[in-house]
């Protein structure tokens, strides 16, 4: 995943509207946008190699404490995280290279993970 910047001014860009996961974030200072890393051309201002966790939802949006229990004991360990918060669940972005750390870290505090089944990539024979 990839974090961007953009100028206010500059609308939302068409290239990232056919991902399939991304995120907007439009204040008068800037516009904020998490996309697939590889969907992100290189001239936009932007932070690569993070990767996403989804934290197991829907979740009633009354319920407390969960994104501090993930980022609490990250922060102890010194991971940084960026956080995204949707209608039914949140999502942790790490940089990769703290991944295997946040995971262990996150499980020492009590948390679990399940892992999402990878898809199937089809050859197309010619």
């Amino acid at each position: 995943m990839a974090i961007c910047r953009m100028e206010p001014h500059e609308g939302i860009p068409a290239w990232l509207v056919d991902s399939p996961f991304y995120v907007v974030i439009r204040t008068e200072d800037e516009i904020s946008l998490v996309s697939q890393e590889k969907r992100v051309p290189q001239r936009i201002k932007s932070d690569r190699g993070w990767r996403c966790l989804k934290v197991q939802g829907p979740m009633a949006l009354s319920e407390t404490g969960v994104l501090a229990s993930l980022a609490g004991p990250l922060a102890r360990a010194g991971i940084g995280i960026f956080a995204v918060s949707t209608f039914d669940t949140d999502y942790l972005l790490i940089k990769k290279e703290n991944l295997v750390q946040a995971t262990r870290v996150l499980r020492q505090a009590g948390h679990f993970f399940r892992q999402r089944p990878r898809r199937k990539k089809t050859r197309l024979k010619s």
